[in-house]
C-alpha cells in the first residue's frame, strides 16, 4: 500500500458512493482482500502438499463483492464458477469453510471431500453445487429460474416440495433472482446461448455475469468471441438487459449490478452483466501464463488490479487511514491462520463414505413398498397408451410435475389449441395432458437435447418434479454432459445436500423397417455404467405403467427407455393396472418357464425370445425366459436363479455384440456362477455395425428370433 494519508471528512456523503456507507465500503475492501489472502494462502498450502488443487479469483474480486451485495444469501440463488470466491465470502461462506473444502474435509459444506477447491455449494446459502464442465450451469439457473415463476402459479407444488426429501432447504420468494455466472471464454459454450434464448424468450429473472478477464486460459477473448464482445454479440435478444463497465471498480460494478438486478426482481427479463475485470495469477498452478503472455501485457494488467487501487482509493477520500487498512488487513490475515489451522486438523471422511449419496437414502426404488398387484379398468392399452395414462394420472397427484421436450405439447398457440386435434409428441405419448393440466405445466422446448436436461436439473433442484422427453434415443447426444457430469452426480458431489431426480423419457430401438442409422440406435449401456442414474427398460403396457410410476415418485434421477418397436403392438397390450399401481426397480419378471436353457433379456428382444421358445418347444427344448425390465439396477438374483436352474444361459439384446449391456451379466455369471455352468455362456446381439435402412440389411443386422432359435439349439446339444 503506497504511503498517502489523508484526513477523513468531516460529512461523509454516501450518493458519491451510489447509496453506500462508510462501514459498506470498508467491507467491500476486506472481503477483497480476504478472497485474495485467502487465494495466497491456498497456494502455499499446494506448494507444501497439503492440498490438492488451486485455482484463483484474484483480480475478479471487486465485482463479485459487489454482486453479493447486491443480491441476498438464502433467498436468491446462485450458480457460480471457480473465480467466484468473492461473491460465496459475501454471501456468508467462512474462510474456514473454503480451507476445509481445500483439505478435502469431512465438514466441507460444499461437497465432503468429494470435490476441488472453488467448486462453490452451500445448502444454507441457495449456493447450488458446482460442477467443472463450463457453461453447464447457465441451462440449470434458467430452469431454476422457472421454478421460481411457477411456485408463484403453482403454490400446492411448493408445498409438495417441502414436504419431499431436502424439502427442508427448499425456499421461494417471490422477486427472487437466479445468479449465473462464468467467465467470458465459457460464452462460447452452445449451452449459453440455449440458455439466454430461453430466458429472454420467457422474460426469466437470471443474472449472467460474465467475468471477462480476456483469457480462457491461453486463449484471448477475440479468439474465443466473434467481435471480442460478448455483451455487443448478444445485443438484439429480447426483453434482455446489458450492462458493460470496469469490473475492477467495486462502486461501477455495484451500480451496474443493482440496475440489472431490479430488472430482474421487476420480472422485466434476464439481465447480461458484463465486467471487464484482470487475471493477475495464471489460470490455475497448472498453467503458467508467462508462456503465452508478454511481459508488457501483464505489467498493463497490473495497474488495472482491483485490490490496490481500491484500498488507495479510500485512503484518497478519508474513508480509511492508512494505519486503519493495515489493521484491517492484519485482522484478515489472524482470521485465515486460525480458520487455515482448523481445517489442517479436520476430521477426513471415511472410506466407506464413498457409497453415501450414490442414490437417495430417502426412498428406495427396489423396496417392497413398490409392489402392488394391478386393479385391471377398462379395454386393453397399448404402451404409447400407457405412457399417457399414468402421466396423467401422477400429474393430478402431483403438481410439481411438469412435462416438456420437443412437440410434446397439444399446441403451443394457446389460441389455437380448441381448433386443431393436437399433436401430443410425435408418437402421441403426451397427448392430451396440456388439455388438461393447461400450458404452465406441458409445453414444447427449444429443439436442443441439452437445454431440455439442462433446465430439468435447475428446476428439480429447486424442488420441481420434472418428466421430460427427449424424442429420440439417437440425438441424445447432446445431453449427455448434462446426464453424466450434472445430472448423476448432483447428489454424490454435494455431499448429499442437492438432488436433482428427474425422469428422462427416451424412445429408444430398431425393428422399425426403414428407421436406418439414425431413428433405430441402442445404447444403453452408455448410461448404464453411470453411478446415481436409474435405467429403466419395459417390454410390455403392464410394466410401462408400473415403471413410469416408480421413475415418477422415485428420487433419483431416472433414464426410461420406450420401445419405438413396442409402442403399439397388441401381443403386450394390458388394461390399465390402477392410479397406484408400481413395480419396483431390480426386480426382473419370469415371462416363460423352463429347464434347458436360460434366456435373459429385455425390451423388443423378449419377444422374439419367446416366439423362439415356443419354437423350440416343439423340438423338445425348454426355454426360461428373463425380462430384466431394468437395467441399472438389475435383478442379479433372478438371473443367478435361472443359471442355476438350467445350468445353461444366454444373454440376448438388441445393441452391438461388443462391448454392450450383456457383456456384464456374461461377465459375472462366468465369475460367480461358474461351477452352475454345464456349458459357456453365449451373446445373442446385433452386428457391430450402424442399422440400415433397407429391410433385408436391418435384418441381418438386429438380432432376430433365429439366431436366437440356432443359440439355444447349439447350447442345449453343448
Amino acid at each position: 500500500m503506497a504511503t498517502q494519508v489523508k484526513t477523513k471528512a468531516a460529512k461523509f456523503d454516501a450518493a458519491k458512493y451510489h447509496g453506500l456507507d462508510r462501514d459498506a465500503l470498508i467491507r467491500i475492501y476486506r472481503t477483497m482482500f480476504l478472497s485474495r489472502r485467502l487465494d495466497d494462502r491456498e497456494i502455499q498450502l499446494k506448494r507444501q502438499n497439503k492440498i490438492y488443487f488451486q485455482i484463483s479469483g484474484a483480480g475478479h474480486e471487486a465485482v463479485l463483492v459487489a454482486a453479493g451485495m447486491a443480491l441476498k444469501p438464502s433467498y436468491d440463488w446462485f450458480y457460480p464458477y471457480y473465480r467466484d470466491r468473492a461473491l460465496c465470502l459475501a454471501l456468508g461462506v467462512t474462510p474456514y469453510e473454503m480451507m476445509l473444502e481445500g483439505v478435502g474435509a469431512k465438514d466441507d459444506p460444499a461437497s465432503g471431500g468429494r470435490q476441488m477447491p472453488s467448486h462453490w455449494g452451500h445448502q444454507k446459502l441457495n449456493i447450488v453445487s458446482q460442477s467443472s464442465p463450463t457453461g453447464t450451469q447457465f441451462l440449470q439457473a434458467v430452469g431454476a429460474a422457472e421454478a421460481a415463476i411457477y411456485y408463484q402459479q403453482f403454490p400446492k407444488a411448493f408445498e409438495q416440495a417441502r414436504k419431499a426429501p431436502l424439502g427442508a432447504a427448499m425456499n421461494h420468494q417471490r422477486d427472487e433472482v437466479i445468479y449465473v455466472s462464468g467467465g467470458d471464454g465459457t460464452t462460447s459454450e452452445g449451452e449459453f446461448f440455449e440458455s439466454l434464448n430461453t430466458a429472454s424468450n420467457k422474460r426469466l429473472p437470471v443474472l449472467y455475469l460474465i467475468e471477462d478477464n480476456g483469457y480462457a486460459i491461453s486463449v484471448p477473448v477475440e479468439v474465443q468471441t466473434a467481435g471480442g464482445s460478448i455483451s455487443k454479440l448478444v445485443a438484439n435478444y429480447p426483453h434482455l438487459h446489458i450492462e458493460e463497465f470496469d469490473g475492477t471498480d467495486p462502486l461501477a460494478s455495484y451500480a451496474a449490478l443493482t440496475r440489472s438486478v431490479a430488472h430482474c426482481r421487476a420480472r422485466k427479463g434476464p439481465a447480461l452483466v458484463h465486467a471487464h475485470v484482470t487475471r493477475p495469477y495464471s489460470h490455475s498452478l497448472s498453467d503458467d501464463e508467462k508462456l503465452y503472455r508478454c511481459d508488457s501485457e501483464r505489467e498493463d494488467d497490473a495497474q488495472r488490479d482491483p485490490l490496490p487501487k481500491f484500498g488507495l482509493f479510500l485512503v484518497r477520500e478519508g474513508i480509511l487511514e492508512e494505519s486503519e487498512v493495515e489493521a484491517l488487513e492484519s485482522s484478515v490475515d489472524r482470521e485465515i491462520t486460525e480458520g487455515t489451522d482448523r481445517a489442517l486438523a479436520a476430521e477426513l471422511p471415511s472410506k466407506d463414505s464413498i457409497y453415501q449419496w450414490v442414490y437417495s437414502p430417502d426412498v428406495d426404488p427396489t423396496a417392497k413398498q413398490f409392489e402392488a398387484e394391478p386393479k385391471p379398468e377398462g379395454e386393453p392399452k397399448t404402451m404409447v397408451e400407457m405412457v399417457s395414462a399414468t402421466l396423467l394420472d401422477e400429474m393430478g397427484r402431483d403438481e410439481r410435475i411438469v412435462v416438456f421436450g420437443e412437440d410434446v405439447a397439444d399446441c403451443s398457440r394457446d389460441d389455437a389449441l380448441p381448433a386443431v386435434k393436437g399433436k401430443g409428441g410425435v408418437f402421441k405419448a403426451t397427448a392430451g395432458l396440456q388439455r388438461k393440466y393447461g400450458s404452465n405445466r406441458v409445453f414444447n422446448s427449444p429443439l436442443a437435447e441439452a437445454n431440455i436436461v439442462g433446465r430439468a436439473i435447475g428446476m428439480a433442484t429447486r424442488g420441481m418434479k420434472p418428466v421430460v422427453e427427449i424424442q429420440f434415443f439417437d440425438y441424445i447426444w447432446p445431453a449427455m454432459m448434462q446426464i453424466r457430469d450434472e445430472l448423476a452426480s448432483m447428489r454424490w458431489r454435494s455431499g448429499g445436500t442437492f438432488k436433482s431426480p428427474i425422469v428422462i423419457r427416451v424412445a429408444i430401438g430398431g425393428y422399425l423397417t426403414g428407421g436406418a442409422i439414425y431413428h433405430s440406435q441402442c445404447g444403453e449401456v452408455t448410461f448404464t455404467h453411470i453411478p446415481g442414474l436409474r435405467v429403466v427398460m419395459p417390454s410390455t403396457a403392464l410394466d410401462t405403467c408400473g415403471l413410469l410410476r416408480t421413475a415418477m415418485r422415485c428420487d433419483d434421477p431416472v433414464l426410461f427407455l420406450e420401445h419405438k418397436h413396442l409402442y403399439r403392438q397388441p401381443y403386450n397390450r394390458s388394461a390399465y393396472p390402477g392410479a397406484d399401481f408400481t413395480i419396483p426397480f431390480g426386480k426382473a419378471r419370469v415371462m416363460r418357464e423352463g429347464t434347458d436353457v436360460s434366456i435373459v433379456t429385455y425390451g423388443a428382444v423378449v419377444h422374439r425370445a419367446e416366439v423362439a421358445a415356443a419354437e423350440l418347444a416343439r423340438d423338445g427344448i425348454s426355454t426360461e425366459i428373463l425380462d430384466l425390465r431394468t437395467l441399472s439396477p438389475y435383478d442379479w438374483d433372478a438371473v443367478a436363479a435361472t443359471v442355476r436352474k438350467t445350468n445353461r444361459v444366454i444373454i440376448a439384446y438388441e445393441d452391438s455384440l461388443s462391448w454392450g449391456y450383456g457383456a456384464e451379466i456374461a461377465a459375472r455369471v462366468a465369475d460367480e456362477l461358474f461351477d452352475h455352468l454345464d456349458a459357456p455362456v453365449r451373446r445373442v446381439a446385433a452386428t457391430d455395425t450402424f442399422c440400415a435402412y433397407q429391410p433385408k440389411l436391418e435384418d441381418e443386422i438386429l438380432p432376430q428370433t433365429e439366431d436366437i432359435v440356432r443359440a439355444v439349439r447349439d447350447l442345449a446339444a453343448y
